[in-house]
């Protein structure tokens, strides 16, 4: 944003220009100030937005399909999808990317904030396999944008002693 304000134009490549030279400077800076998770958040960041590019394509043009097409071809449900995310933003995420999707409407979330209950138009597996691909494609992806790799532990392995 400096760099635009500095150059008196505000144009996306401009602005593009000045985050690339924002993020040279950052690295040069890193023996100075150290490491920091910035280089792979952005990259898990990237490939997020590309994700949700791609299945926004694939949701649209099935959806369109199911459209244009004569008959009912769709096996519509409800899934309860549980979340490893904890943070309010990481949901909010998730919730906002499902709903933007073609076919899938996030309805609500329980009141622990451990259910995500989603309308889909389209459950083509098991209820559980398609829970497992929301939680292995979106929620996983989320979670590395933040800065969070890996899922949470489960109960089970919390409840363990921790030898130290």
């Amino acid at each position: 944003m400096i760099w635009t304000a500095v150059q008196g134009a505000f144009t996306l490549i401009n602005f593009l220009v000045g985050f690339a030279l924002g993020y040279v400077v950052l690295l040069m800076l890193r023996p100075l100030v150290g490491e920091a998770g910035y280089d792979a958040r952005l990259w898990y960041q990237i490939a997020l937005v590309g994700f949700f590019v791609k299945e926004l394509v694939k949701s649209s043009i099935r959806v369109a399909w199911e459209v244009i097409t004569p008959g009912h071809h769709m096996h519509a449900g409800i899934l309860a999808v549980p979340l490893d995310l904890k943070s309010d933003l990481g949901i909010t995420l998730l919730a906002n990317l499902i709903s933007l999707t073609p076919g899938t409407l996030s309805l609500d979330i329980s009141d622990d904030k451990d259910h995500l209950f989603i309308h889909a138009m389209y459950i083509d597996n098991s209820p559980e396999e398609d829970v497992q691909h929301i939680k292995n494609t979106f929620e996983r992806r989320i979670m590395l944008a933040l800065g969070k790799p890996g899922h949470v532990s489960s109960i089970a392995d919390r409840a363990q002693p921790q030898s130290l």
